[in-house]
């Protein structure tokens, strides 16, 4: 792979290109096939919508934990518990996004008879971008909401030390004729990826959303040391939904807590890291009759982004933000920072692969990666 020109905008690859080297790499690193599916539809997921922080440029990390350890590369899951609306899944330390929309799809299935569902994943990995599984669930007809908990990173209201991960939660609910309405936030300001893009990227954090030592806030992506919750001045809001992820990850499933959890990046890359997660399905019409919810989804987001906007600003849905910027990547291609660049070229000289073909010239004009807003964990 060549050197990039300089230049201000960040250079873009094709969905498809990039889809085909993901699967390509990870394959070259051992995954089976189901983790390799599994674990390249997660990272496309957050490329294609704007979340960066959760998309390629995770490849070169889950590399590292597959060939390391970490991960299991094959895994055997298992249902230690799996009776009417409630199962268990064991993940034997596969890829995190393997277990997850493994869940989705089992607690789909078994919603269709009892109108809920719900799935405790165990000895599972980092899973990225939680929406993604939220999604899966709504593209089947059905809402979706599921959380894990991460290794600590984040203080707590008024905290000075790490406490909870930025443990995630996504909701996504089919609309009739529409695309999905999707939430996927970090309860804490911004999830960690964002400091590490922020950093390839050359730019400031933004205040209020991460400390240095002792708590204290600061702007600058290699003094990051711990990240604020949610909420600003009213941060134990954060503080608290991050508990109720941690609850429903952690404790429900009997994983480690947050504080317990070894760290994403290392240095220990072949210790299993226990992380743990929560799937929930609802079936809408086991409530109402379709046409009723269908209607009532149609209404209240009619209403929604009717609703008059303050000077200057835009009044959108959860999801909008994100379709609108997928709609603009499959159109431009996929951006890509440079230190994910310089990761990616690692990859095709160890592995001996053909790099994804960039784009003749970088789009200088376009937003930086990350820049949607979307926050997971």
């Amino acid at each position: 792979m060549s050197a990039p020109p300089q230049a201000q905008g960040p250079r873009r690859v094709d969905a498809a290109a990039l889809d085909r080297f993901c699967r390509a790499v990870l394959a070259a690193a051992g995954a089976d096939a189901g983790t390799v599916d599994a674990a390249t539809r997660a990272m496309l997921h957050g490329s294609r919508l704007g979340v960066d922080s959760h998309g390629v440029r995770l490849l070169g990390h889950y590399v590292a934990v597959l060939q390391g350890g970490r991960v299991n590369p094959r895994p055997a899951m298992t249902w230690p518990a799996d009776g009417g609306a409630v199962a268990v899944l064991d993940a034997d330390n596969g890829h995190g996004a393997l277990a997850t929309f493994h869940a989705v799809d089992h607690a789909v299935g078994r919603a269709r008879t009892t109108g809920l569902a719900a799935v405790a994943i165990r000895n599972s990995s980092h899973f990225g971008p939680a929406g993604a599984y939220a999604l899966a669930a709504a593209e089947a007809g059905m809402i979706g909401l599921v959380t894990c908990n991460a290794d600590s990173y984040v203080r707590l209201h008024g905290g000075a030390e790490r406490f909870h991960g930025t443990n995630p939660l996504a909701c996504a609910v089919p609309v009739a004729g529409g695309r999905p309405w999707l939430l996927d936030m970090a309860t804490s300001a911004i999830p960690y990826n964002r400091i590490q893009l922020y950093k390839s990227l050359g730019r400031d954090l933004p205040p209020g959303t991460a400390s240095a030592a002792g708590g204290i806030d600061t702007v600058d992506p290699a003094a990051a040391q711990m990240l604020a919750p949610l909420g600003g001045d009213f941060g134990f809001k954060g503080a608290g939904l991050a508990g109720l992820s941690e609850i429903l990850s952690a404790v429900l499933t009997g994983m480690r807590l947050s504080f317990e959890i070894a760290p994403m990046a290392g240095p220990d890359l072949a210790s299993p890291r226990g992380l743990g997660a929560f799937v929930l399905v609802l079936r809408p019409q086991a409530f109402l009759p379709e046409e009723d919810f269908d209607a009532g989804m149609r209404r209240y987001l009619a209403a929604l982004r009717r609703s008059a906007a303050r000077p200057g600003e835009e009044v959108l849905a959860p999801g909008d933000r994100e379709w609108a910027e997928a709609d603009r990547r499959a159109a431009a291609g996929i951006p890509i920072d440079p230190d994910t660049e310089a990761v990616f070229r690692d990859l095709v000289d160890r592995f001996g692969l053909a790099p994804p073909a960039f784009a003749a010239a970088p789009d200088a004009a376009s937003a930086p990666p990350g820049a949607s807003g979307a926050k997971t964990g």
